[in-house]
Protein backbone atom coordinates (compact mmCIF):
# COMPACT_ATOMS: atom_id res chain seq x y z
CA UNK A 1 0.00 0.00 0.00
CA UNK A 2 1.62 3.36 -0.68
CA UNK A 3 1.61 6.38 1.52
CA UNK A 4 2.94 10.06 1.68
CA UNK A 5 4.84 11.33 4.85
CA UNK A 6 4.90 14.93 5.41
CA UNK A 7 7.95 15.98 7.73
CA UNK A 8 8.43 19.09 9.33
CA UNK A 9 10.87 20.84 7.18
CA UNK A 10 9.81 23.54 4.42
CA UNK A 11 6.32 22.77 3.22
CA UNK A 12 6.09 22.43 -0.52
CA UNK A 13 5.52 25.31 -2.47
CA UNK A 14 5.44 23.67 -6.35
CA UNK A 15 2.38 23.05 -7.63
CA UNK A 16 3.10 19.37 -8.39
CA UNK A 17 4.09 18.86 -4.62
CA UNK A 18 1.21 20.56 -3.19
CA UNK A 19 -1.15 18.83 -5.98
CA UNK A 20 0.49 15.56 -4.65
CA UNK A 21 -0.67 16.04 -1.23
CA UNK A 22 -3.83 17.19 -2.38
CA UNK A 23 -4.39 13.58 -4.33
CA UNK A 24 -3.11 11.31 -1.76
CA UNK A 25 -5.61 9.54 0.23
CA UNK A 26 -3.15 8.02 2.96
CA UNK A 27 -1.46 11.35 4.45
CA UNK A 28 1.24 10.52 7.39
CA UNK A 29 2.11 14.01 9.02
CA UNK A 30 4.99 14.18 11.17
CA UNK A 31 3.69 16.03 14.57
CA UNK A 32 5.43 19.05 13.29
CA UNK A 33 3.84 19.26 10.08
CA UNK A 34 0.67 19.26 11.58
CA UNK A 35 -0.17 23.11 11.52
CA UNK A 36 1.04 23.99 8.10
CA UNK A 37 -0.72 21.24 6.61
CA UNK A 38 -4.29 22.07 8.24
CA UNK A 39 -3.51 25.79 7.46
CA UNK A 40 -2.84 24.28 3.90
CA UNK A 41 -6.88 22.82 3.99
CA UNK A 42 -6.53 19.13 4.48
CA UNK A 43 -6.26 16.78 7.81
CA UNK A 44 -3.44 13.62 8.10
CA UNK A 45 -5.12 9.95 8.32
CA UNK A 46 -2.21 9.88 11.17
CA UNK A 47 0.02 12.10 13.04
CA UNK A 48 3.23 10.62 14.39
CA UNK A 49 6.45 11.62 16.57
CA UNK A 50 7.06 12.38 20.39
CA UNK A 51 4.15 15.44 20.44
CA UNK A 52 6.37 17.94 21.48
CA UNK A 53 5.63 20.34 18.23
CA UNK A 54 1.76 20.02 18.23
CA UNK A 55 -0.13 22.55 19.82
CA UNK A 56 -2.96 20.90 22.56
CA UNK A 57 -6.00 22.11 20.39
CA UNK A 58 -4.62 20.10 17.50
CA UNK A 59 -4.09 17.32 20.08
CA UNK A 60 -7.80 17.38 21.00
CA UNK A 61 -8.70 18.36 17.13
CA UNK A 62 -7.28 14.92 15.96
CA UNK A 63 -7.27 12.75 19.54
CA UNK A 64 -7.80 9.61 17.42
CA UNK A 65 -5.22 9.48 14.93
CA UNK A 66 -2.03 10.26 17.41
CA UNK A 67 0.47 7.97 17.45
CA UNK A 68 2.88 9.36 20.23
CA UNK A 69 6.59 8.21 20.61
CA UNK A 70 8.84 8.80 23.17
CA UNK A 71 11.76 6.87 21.66
CA UNK A 72 14.60 9.42 21.65
CA UNK A 73 16.97 7.26 19.30
CA UNK A 74 14.97 7.93 15.74
CA UNK A 75 14.02 11.11 15.00
CA UNK A 76 10.28 12.25 13.85
CA UNK A 77 10.50 11.00 10.35
CA UNK A 78 11.79 7.54 11.20
CA UNK A 79 8.86 6.95 13.72
CA UNK A 80 6.26 7.95 10.53
CA UNK A 81 7.92 5.55 8.57
CA UNK A 82 8.01 2.85 11.38
CA UNK A 83 4.27 3.59 11.72
CA UNK A 84 3.56 2.66 8.25
CA UNK A 85 5.78 -0.27 7.93
CA UNK A 86 3.54 -1.92 11.15
CA UNK A 87 0.31 -0.74 9.42
CA UNK A 88 1.33 -2.30 5.76
CA UNK A 89 2.34 0.91 3.94
CA UNK A 90 5.33 0.21 2.13
CA UNK A 91 5.69 2.34 -0.65
CA UNK A 92 5.81 5.81 0.37
CA UNK A 93 6.72 9.20 -0.71
CA UNK A 94 8.30 11.89 1.42
CA UNK A 95 7.66 16.12 1.70
CA UNK A 96 8.54 18.25 3.55
CA UNK A 97 12.15 16.58 4.79
CA UNK A 98 14.24 19.25 3.70
CA UNK A 99 14.63 22.65 4.13
CA UNK A 100 14.61 25.05 7.84
CA UNK A 101 17.29 23.15 9.52
CA UNK A 102 20.56 21.97 7.52
CA UNK A 103 21.04 18.72 10.38
CA UNK A 104 17.76 17.85 9.82
CA UNK A 105 18.27 17.70 6.09
CA UNK A 106 21.20 16.34 6.26
CA UNK A 107 19.88 13.45 8.30
CA UNK A 108 16.77 13.34 6.91
CA UNK A 109 18.80 12.28 3.26
CA UNK A 110 20.98 9.78 4.84
CA UNK A 111 18.19 7.95 6.69
CA UNK A 112 16.65 7.37 3.16
CA UNK A 113 19.23 4.47 2.42
CA UNK A 114 18.32 2.89 5.54
CA UNK A 115 14.57 3.12 4.62
CA UNK A 116 14.91 2.43 1.13
CA UNK A 117 16.58 -1.15 3.22
CA UNK A 118 12.72 -1.58 4.29
CA UNK A 119 10.31 -0.66 1.82
CA UNK A 120 9.03 -2.03 -1.56
CA UNK A 121 9.67 2.05 -2.81
CA UNK A 122 10.26 5.09 -1.48
CA UNK A 123 11.90 8.61 -2.29
CA UNK A 124 12.56 11.97 -1.16
CA UNK A 125 10.32 14.77 -2.69
CA UNK A 126 10.94 18.22 -2.58
CA UNK A 127 10.27 21.67 -4.66
CA UNK A 128 13.42 21.14 -6.86
CA UNK A 129 13.60 17.48 -7.61
CA UNK A 130 14.03 13.71 -6.32
CA UNK A 131 16.19 11.56 -4.36
CA UNK A 132 15.89 8.15 -4.68
CA UNK A 133 18.12 5.37 -2.64
CA UNK A 134 19.52 2.13 -4.43
CA UNK A 135 21.29 -0.79 -2.11
CA UNK A 136 24.08 -3.05 -3.46
CA UNK A 137 21.92 -6.46 -3.49
CA UNK A 138 18.91 -5.39 -4.56
CA UNK A 139 17.06 -7.35 -6.39
CA UNK A 140 14.26 -6.17 -8.73
CA UNK A 141 11.19 -7.87 -6.41
CA UNK A 142 12.67 -5.89 -4.36
CA UNK A 143 12.33 -2.47 -5.08
CA UNK A 144 9.24 -1.82 -7.57
CA UNK A 145 8.31 1.75 -8.87
CA UNK A 146 5.92 4.03 -6.64
CA UNK A 147 2.73 5.00 -8.03
CA UNK A 148 2.38 7.76 -6.25
CA UNK A 149 5.16 9.43 -7.99
CA UNK A 150 6.48 8.43 -11.37
CA UNK A 151 9.94 8.33 -11.78
CA UNK A 152 11.06 5.48 -9.62
CA UNK A 153 14.28 3.56 -10.51
CA UNK A 154 14.04 0.08 -12.12
CA UNK A 155 16.63 -2.07 -9.91
CA UNK A 156 17.96 -4.31 -12.34
CA UNK A 157 19.48 -8.70 -11.91
CA UNK A 158 23.34 -8.06 -10.95
CA UNK A 159 25.78 -7.69 -13.29
CA UNK A 160 28.38 -10.30 -13.57
CA UNK A 161 27.60 -11.47 -10.34
CA UNK A 162 28.32 -8.78 -8.00
CA UNK A 163 27.38 -5.80 -9.58
CA UNK A 164 23.72 -4.12 -9.00
CA UNK A 165 22.36 -2.13 -12.09
CA UNK A 166 19.74 1.02 -11.38
CA UNK A 167 18.30 2.43 -14.62
CA UNK A 168 16.59 5.83 -14.30
CA UNK A 169 14.44 7.35 -16.11
CA UNK A 170 15.50 11.61 -17.29
CA UNK A 171 15.41 14.14 -19.86
CA UNK A 172 17.96 14.59 -22.24
CA UNK A 173 19.82 17.88 -20.08
CA UNK A 174 18.35 16.49 -17.05
CA UNK A 175 20.72 17.30 -14.21
CA UNK A 176 21.98 14.61 -12.04
CA UNK A 177 24.06 14.13 -8.86
CA UNK A 178 25.03 10.92 -7.47
CA UNK A 179 26.17 10.11 -4.06
CA UNK A 180 27.94 6.95 -2.83
CA UNK A 181 27.40 6.10 1.18
CA UNK A 182 30.89 3.81 1.36
CA UNK A 183 33.60 5.79 -0.51
CA UNK A 184 35.16 2.33 -1.65
CA UNK A 185 32.05 1.92 -3.83
CA UNK A 186 32.83 1.29 -7.57
CA UNK A 187 30.37 2.70 -9.88
CA UNK A 188 30.18 3.09 -13.55
CA UNK A 189 27.46 4.89 -15.42
CA UNK A 190 26.01 4.73 -18.92
CA UNK A 191 23.93 7.72 -20.51
CA UNK A 192 25.71 10.56 -18.12
CA UNK A 193 27.42 13.04 -19.81
CA UNK A 194 30.81 12.80 -17.66
CA UNK A 195 30.60 9.05 -17.43
CA UNK A 196 31.87 7.19 -13.80
CA UNK A 197 34.24 4.35 -15.20
CA UNK A 198 34.76 2.39 -12.02
CA UNK A 199 34.66 5.45 -10.02
CA UNK A 200 34.92 5.68 -6.05
CA UNK A 201 33.53 8.73 -4.74
CA UNK A 202 35.63 9.74 -1.56
CA UNK A 203 33.61 13.19 -0.88
CA UNK A 204 30.11 13.93 -1.68
CA UNK A 205 30.43 16.76 -4.25
CA UNK A 206 32.64 14.66 -6.58
CA UNK A 207 29.21 13.10 -7.75
CA UNK A 208 27.26 15.96 -8.23
CA UNK A 209 25.84 18.33 -11.54
CA UNK A 210 26.23 15.92 -14.12
CA UNK A 211 23.57 15.30 -16.81
CA UNK A 212 21.67 12.95 -18.09
CA UNK A 213 22.14 12.63 -22.01
CA UNK A 214 19.03 10.88 -23.15
CA UNK A 215 15.55 9.27 -21.94
CA UNK A 216 17.18 6.87 -19.44
CA UNK A 217 20.88 6.93 -17.63
CA UNK A 218 21.95 3.43 -15.67
CA UNK A 219 24.31 3.33 -12.81
CA UNK A 220 25.99 -0.43 -11.97
CA UNK A 221 27.77 -0.38 -8.04
CA UNK A 222 29.68 -3.20 -6.50
CA UNK A 223 28.70 -2.63 -2.65
CA UNK A 224 26.89 -0.13 -0.45
CA UNK A 225 24.56 2.14 -1.95
CA UNK A 226 23.79 5.15 -3.74
CA UNK A 227 21.36 8.02 -3.11
CA UNK A 228 20.75 9.38 -6.68
CA UNK A 229 19.20 13.39 -6.59
CA UNK A 230 17.20 14.17 -10.61
CA UNK A 231 16.24 17.71 -11.12
CA UNK A 232 12.64 18.41 -11.91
Amino acid sequence: MQALILADGAFPVAEKRLNLLRQTPNLICCDGAVEKLVAFGLEPLAIVGDMDSISEDLKVRFADRLYPSADQETNDLTKAVNYCLENGFDELAILGATGLREDHTLGNIALLADYAAKLSSVCLLTDYGRMDAVLAGMLPDDHRPAVLDAGAPEVCATRDGCFTVARFGCNPGQQVSVFALDPTTHIHSLGLKYPLEDRCFTSWWQGTLNEATGEQFSLSFDKGGLIVYRVG
